[in-house]
């Protein structure tokens, strides 16, 4: 049987077990939806291929250290550091824009102290836990479809390729989870705004 016709799990069991070729056929198989994802985000070809790399640099010292532990949910695993190198990415780069006072232009015009107050973060992260206690409760399937959405950016085409499922189920769960998640709020009359 070909490497190629392996699911992910075993390729990365193989890849654990020494077999370096099983981590050639991972990035293969899953390169251009990767690299497609960080170039969405970075739209610099150079910059997208650091961070891909990066990317997998992160990946094969999280398997070699035998901390793996995503029981098979291997693209998404991999699509989530992606998603964290590029945070860092603009983080990292995060450029003041220059202005020049003029008599039309104040640079106090603009400055304003947008911090959030210590009140509102609590409430940001009350909020976090609550949606996060919503989630779990949801049935797995959904709960998969949701993450995958909201939380990797993911479209409903990558996700039906990375579940197995039609594009039609992927957003009949999502819609299904959506409503569960309605009902608990209305059921327990839950605020989720700050």
């Amino acid at each position: 049987m070909a490497n190629v016709q392996l699911p992910d799990s075993l390729l990365v069991h193989n890849y654990v077990e020494g077999d370096e070729n099983a981590l050639t056929v991972l990035i293969n198989r899953h390169q251009s939806k990767i690299f497609g994802f960080i170039y969405s985000k970075i739209l610099d070809r150079d910059i997208s291929n650091d961070i891909f790399q990066d990317t997998f640099i992160k990946v094969i010292k999280t398997l070699k250290s035998n901390s793996y532990n995503e029981e098979g949910k291997f693209l998404p695993w991999v699509m989530r550091i992606a998603h964290n190198l590029i945070i860092d990415h603009f983080r990292r780069n995060k450029k003041m824009p220059m202005f020049r006072e003029t008599e039309e232009f104040s640079i106090f015009s603009i400055m304003s102290d947008d911090s959030p107050s210590i009140e509102n973060k609590i409430i940001r992260e009350q909020v976090e836990v609550d949606l996060r206690k919503l989630i779990d409760e949801l049935p797995a399937d959904q709960k998969e479809v949701l993450i995958m959405r909201m939380y990797q950016d993911m479209s409903f085409k990558e996700i039906s390729e990375v579940t197995g499922v039609s594009i039609n189920t992927a957003l009949g769960r999502m819609r299904y989870a959506l409503m569960n998640m309605r009902k608990v709020i209305d059921k327990h009359q839950i605020i989720l705004t700050n």
